[in-house]
């Protein structure tokens, strides 16, 4: 593993393969974008820890000013199990939100379609779940 995303993987320290295809993304990833999460303390990528009956909990900075809120991913651990494609296709798609800071992209406004266009546009198309 290259010890340069090696902090954003340790919450999957329990879910190898979920840490595979998060690895496997980021290393996809476009270099600027990957300079940009490195480079930036606020982004972390962490697994639900949901807890039937009890809920769920997470670390997360406080708001701040435009710009300098929280950038965390939070990733579902079925994506462990389901198609590899599927999986590669909803991490690409949480990384685009966070390098876009849930915003727009050019000229797509909805963050939604905006973070589909730029993980499609790095290889991650979307795909149907299976």
């Amino acid at each position: 593993m290259p010890q340069i995303f090696s902090a954003y993987l340790e919450a999957f320290a329990e879910c190898e393969a979920l840490r595979d295809r998060v690895l496997a993304v980021l290393n996809r990833l476009p270099e600027p974008v990957q300079r940009d999460f490195l480079d930036d303390p606020r982004f972390r990528i962490t697994l639900e820890n949901y807890v039937p009956g009890e809920g769920w909990s997470m670390w997360m900075a406080s708001p701040g000013p435009v710009g300098s809120g929280s950038r965390c991913v939070v990733l579902r651990p079925k994506l462990a199990t389901c198609s590899e494609a599927f999986a590669f296709y909803v991490i690409a798609h949480e990384f685009a939100h966070a390098f876009l800071r849930n915003g727009g992209w050019g000229d797509i406004t909805d963050i939604e379609e905006a973070a589909d266009a730029l993980a499609a546009s790095w290889g991650f198309r979307r795909t149907p779940y299976n």
